[in-house]
């Protein structure tokens, strides 16, 4: 039985239809409004007495939920309450979240988010989601059809073996799925009820997790090669017969995983890796940003991608696309970009070169005349020889740009680009205070996690946040809305674009190369927008899109309110 439907009244607006009533009615947090029912909807679903006599609104719903919040000292303790708000009153959650979308977004996701990843099975309060694991997944079918969620469109799915810069965190992955989907919500406006977290428990390598009594998780090793592989494909297949046009983002899969799992499944449902494509696309746009500012082209540069995992060579494809865009040849693009690994330099002649990384691997024949000691160039002698004006860090690797490899990045260009990208924050490659120091404030820098303005020689250089939210969110709501059979380069690069272009002038001029994240959800608009536009181009849409872009977008983006509830 569906526990609730949308429907729309004659006047074309919305209500929802539920046969729940009484208490029942109040465990749905898709359908509970607390305080907010109404004496019409008290009477009707048998609420009288079971809610304080006065009714609130839902602004003043939202200034208690502020102050109890606000109490907590503690950033995991906020992420608590409002994981613990969310599981009890979806609406309330998402106009809290509208209302302090820039205060709350660290909290619910970077950086407080890798502990409560952590530490997910030690605060588990409700159950969310869909959990598929080894000892579950001859049940596939049964589960699927008995989620408690009627509309699927949108699934983040992880077997969280590669959980941001803190590596196998287990069934603790599920935190991420959650807190992207909040982010699907709170920045482009898809509807909480058409989305769905979904943890691929496959078991965990880490011995920590495996020998925690209170470990939530199934409790052996992962599962590899073959078996991996038949889990997976049950677990796709399945889906593909209960919600056979779901976007499906994979999210936080190791190395080699990653670039498998996409290219094996692509095809068989619309879906794509954030990691890889969104953490590329979204650097990109930064880039972007940062030549509108220097008035340099991306043509112009010359790339170091410190980091060469699922995020390195990810941000290494999508700025290739990026550079042929901008006029250049495949090869020639390629031979702008310098991947380094925890080995070196990437180079074709590496024995057991990882097959992710060979199309952006350098010739070694490029290294006769460059001044390097040992097997392979370091860091700094990459940046020396090379002549790299941009510096991207993916490596996790705290501290890993040091006053030296800055200051010979600063002595290539007149308009260094700096962008220490690894979360959380305890990870990042360097801090901004830092980097402007170090390059007598002529970087330019973006991050991974939020820090705030520095001062340096007499002027404020605004540090942005190069979040995966300002690309994702987007990419996806243009995808789910337009039935795109499938996501493609074109849409990421394009995406790219969107973001970069709506960058303001004055915060351009302050150095951020990204929109304040209080500004996010027009952000993901333009992003829809465009990416909607490249699907039509690309005759990819099953959906009918009529007007402008913009328009159809904003006409569908869901807004927490609370809607009239009929009985059935």
């Amino acid at each position: 039985m569906k526990q609730y439907e949308y429907k729309f009244g004659d006047d074309g607006r919305p209500y929802l239809e539920t046969e729940l009533e009484g208490l029942e009615l109040t465990r749905l947090p898709l359908l509970n409004k607390s305080t907010a029912f109404t004496p019409e909807e008290r009477t009707t679903f048998g609420l009288w007495g079971l809610l304080p006599p006065r009714i609130s609104t839902l602004e003043q719903q939202v200034e208690r939920a502020y102050l109890n919040m606000t109490s907590f000292g503690e950033p995991l303790n906020q992420h608590i309450y409002l994981r613990l708000l969310q599981d009890r009153n979806e609406v309330l959650f998402y106009a809290l979240l509208e209302k302090h979308l820039e205060e709350i977004m660290p909290v619910i996701y970077t950086p407080t988010v890798a502990e409560a990843v952590r530490q997910f099975s030690q605060i588990y309060r409700f159950p969310r989601g869909l959990t598929v694991s080894t000892e579950n997944i001859k049940h596939i079918d049964q589960m699927l059809a008995n989620t408690p969620y009627p509309y699927v469109k949108l699934i983040v799915a992880t077997d969280a073996e590669g959980i941001l810069g803190i590596g196998d965190q287990g069934f603790g992955g599920m935190a991420i799925c959650i807190g992207k989907l909040s982010l699907y919500t709170a920045a482009a406006g898809v509807d909480p009820a058409l989305s769905l977290p979904v943890q691929l428990d496959v078991g965990t390598n880490s011995d920590a997790l495996l020998n925690d009594p209170l470990y939530l998780g199934v409790k052996h090793e992962r599962l590899v090669g073959d078996a991996y592989l038949d889990f997976m494909d049950t677990f796709v297949a399945a889906l593909a017969r209960h919600h056979p046009n779901v976007l499906l983002q994979w999210e936080d899969f190791s190395r080699q995983k990653a670039f498998d799992v996409l290219e094996r499944y692509q095809e068989a449902l619309p879906s794509f890796n954030d990691d890889i494509q969104g953490t590329g696309a979204v650097v990109l746009a930064g880039l972007l940003a940062a030549g509108r500012r220097s008035g340099r082209k991306l043509t112009e540069e010359v790339f170091v991608v410190y980091g060469a995992g699922a995020g390195g060579v990810g941000v290494a494809r999508q700025v290739q696309a990026g550079l042929i865009s901008g006029g250049l040849s495949a090869a020639e693009a390629a031979e702008r970009i310098y991947m380094m690994d925890p080995l070196g330099l990437v180079l074709r002649d590496r024995p057991g070169l990882e097959s992710f990384k060979h199309s952006l691997a350098q010739d070694p024949a490029k290294l006769s005349g460059w001044d390097f000691v040992g097997d392979s160039p370091s860091l700094l002698e990459v940046i020396k020889s090379s002549g790299a004006t941009v510096l991207l860090g993916l490596s996790g690797q705290a501290g890993a740009f040091t006053r030296e490899i800055v200051q010979a990045v600063t002595r290539n260009t007149p308009h260094p680009i700096i962008f220490p990208l690894s979360n959380p924050t305890s990870h990042a490659e360097a801090i901004p205070k830092d980097l402007y120091t170090w390059s007598e404030g002529r970087a330019t820098v973006a991050t991974g996690s939020p820090f705030g303005t520095v001062t340096f020689g007499g002027r404020r250089h605004s540090v942005s946040q190069g979040n995966n939210a300002f690309i994702f969110p987007g990419l996806g709501l243009a995808v789910m809305l337009s039935g795109a059979r499938q996501v493609t380069p074109g849409m990421l690069t394009v995406a790219a674009r969107a973001l970069a272009d709506c960058i303001a002038a004055d915060r351009l001029k302050q150095g951020a190369v990204f929109p304040k994240m209080a500004r996010i959800r027009e952000a993901s608009r333009l992003v829809a927008a465009a990416v909607i536009d490249e699907i039509r181009s690309e005759g990819l849409a099953r959906v009918p899109i009529e007007g402008e872009s913009e328009t159809f977008i904003e006409q569908r983006m869901w807004r927490p309110f609370y809607r009239p509830i009929r009985k059935a």
